[in-house]
């Protein structure tokens, strides 16, 4: 399976490396990363995104710490099986909640209608 592309907004006030560790995430939940996928070199990505290559270093060291990816020396990202997922426990779900219920409030501080939110919210889960 060919990697998704992953870009980046480098005027975000996200980091760079939470784009890109948020970007990955998303594609292995997706499906369009499996098992066995190899992930662009550090560099290489580095050089398409335009950023310096320890900021994707940063990055691919968070999805190998998470368990997401295997990094040999010299080789490039490699995606690792995932087994079954451990259930949440109800502080993590509520942590999530939270998060999701920030993110809603900043998009309706943007002028984005409740309706186009929900509309978008289920878009994102049927894909």
């Amino acid at each position: 399976m060919t990697a998704p592309s992953i870009t980046v907004t480098l005027d975000s006030p996200v980091p760079v490396y939470r784009q890109v560790v948020d970007q990955v995430r998303l594609h292995l939940a997706s499906g369009h990363l499996a098992a066995g996928d190899a992930l662009p070199s550090i560099r290489s990505l580095a050089a398409q995104l335009g950023v310096h290559f320890n900021t994707i270093a940063d990055a691919y060291r968070e999805l190998a710490a998470e368990g997401w990816i295997d990094l040999g020396h010299g080789r490039r990202a490699i995606v690792l099986p995932r087994h079954a997922v451990t259930p949440l426990s109800s502080s993590e779900a509520e942590d999530f909640r939270q998060r999701l219920r920030h993110l809603i409030a900043e998009m309706r501080l943007k002028g984005i209608p409740a309706r186009t939110i929900e509309r978008d919210v289920a878009a994102i889960l049927r894909s």
